[in-house]
């Protein structure tokens, strides 16, 4: 692949992911409005493939240009359709000037010949080196709060790990094995003990570490895309509420405490700045906009004292997920570039061409012409 086609994949990518964030949030409006905006777990399982949708939806739609249509359509083709029935005001010169700004943007960039370009380039290239040192520093003092802990037990797959630096239970894995940190402290509160297991426990179930791990490898390339933040804190905020919903779901299953126990832990973390440094992948009992704004913690306590909510049929769920695929697919073959001109696109060249043509022609307007006007008294 040129460089040519790899920068146009990576513009795709971004603009592919801001619409996913846009579709999502119309998503959830949608959900809300219906009566399932509560039921966490499957929205969360959307989100989560979701990811992955978009970071294949540009080969999907390069597949779909070279093998199953030879021309499909593309919102660029449409916009000119558009102006050439006159549902569009502006002349053509400027209008074929914003169709080909993304074109003239990508030459910019591949020439490095301006001072702008070789400015953006270096600010995107040093932000992607932050972010790359930032994971792997946080990687780093992960392992080594894995390796000073004590190893307690085991359940299943996972290993249940007490640490004396950890203020706060986070749970996170290497390549083959998983570990809940639990913090020493939680000795005292055999309830606590009891109750932030099964959170922890529940997160390997949702594979939210995974994800995590998926999200972190993408952040040195979408650092500087708001709606990769965006989108990052959905997927954090869902993880969560999702997590609380399958446990009060369980019979028997004490929310008063529960909700106790993340006020605690909220606590505890906010008394403790180490707790803001960067461990990654890792996900912790409590998110630390828990512990900067109380708000968030209201949130999720409100969500435990609600209940389990309206799961929906798993037919509901099966068409608003292809529903989503659908959207998500259609807009990655919709943003492609035009593969060759087309009717309408030689008739705007026209266009342009005449318009320069009348400008030209039009004589030279001379200072001096035009009278004078006289002032009377």
């Amino acid at each position: 692949m040129d460089s040519d086609a790899l920068l146009n994949t990576y513009i795709d990518l971004n603009l592919l992911l801001l619409a996913g964030a846009m579709i999502w949030l119309a998503l959830r409006w949608g959900l809300a409005r219906i009566g399932l905006g509560a039921a966490f777990l499957p929205q969360l399982r959307l989100m989560n493939w979701m990811i992955i949708i978009l970071a294949l939806s540009p080969v999907f739609a390069s597949a779909v240009s070279h093998w199953i249509v030879a021309r499909p359509p593309n919102l660029s083709d449409m916009l000119v359709s558009q102006y050439l029935q006159g549902n569009v005001q502006m002349s053509a010169s400027d209008f074929e000037a914003l169709l080909g700004a993304r074109e003239e943007g990508v030459r910019a960039l591949l020439s490095m010949q301006s001072v702008g370009a070789k400015a953006l380039l270096a600010g995107f290239f040093l932000g992607a080196l932050f972010c790359f040192g930032q994971t792997a520093l946080a990687v780093i003092r992960l392992r080594n709060i894995v390796s000073r802990a004590f190893h307690w037990k085991r359940i299943g797959t996972v290993n249940l790990m007490f640490s004396d630096t950890a203020k706060v239970a986070f749970s996170t894995r290497g390549l083959f094995k998983r570990y809940v940190i639990l913090p020493s402290t939680l000795l005292q509160s055999p309830k606590d003990l009891r109750l932030t297991i099964s959170h922890e426990i529940q997160h390997f179930r949702q594979r939210d570490i995974e994800f995590e791990l998926l999200l972190e490898v993408l952040r040195p390339m979408l650092w500087w895309n708001p709606a990769f933040h965006i989108w990052r804190r959905e997927v954090r905020q869902m993880r969560e509420y999702a997590c609380d919903q399958a446990l009060i779901s369980r019979p028997n299953f004490d929310a008063r405490a529960y909700c106790e126990c993340l006020i605690r832990a909220c606590t505890v973390a906010a008394q403790e700045r180490a707790y803001f440094t960067r461990r990654t992948p890792a996900v912790a009992l409590v998110d630390r906009r828990e512990t900067r704004r109380s708000s968030s913690l209201y949130r999720r306590i409100l969500h435990v004292a609600d209940g389990a909510g309206r799961p929906g049929s798993r037919a509901s769920w099966t068409m608003v997920s292809c529903l989503l695929v659908f959207a998500v697919f259609s807009t990655a073959v919709m943003i492609q570039r035009p593969a060759e001109w087309s009717h309408d696109r030689i008739m705007l060249s026209t266009v342009v061409n005449l318009e320069r043509m009348a400008k030209r022609s039009e004589p030279p307007v001379s200072p001096f012409q035009g009278g004078f006007v006289g002032v009377t008294d």
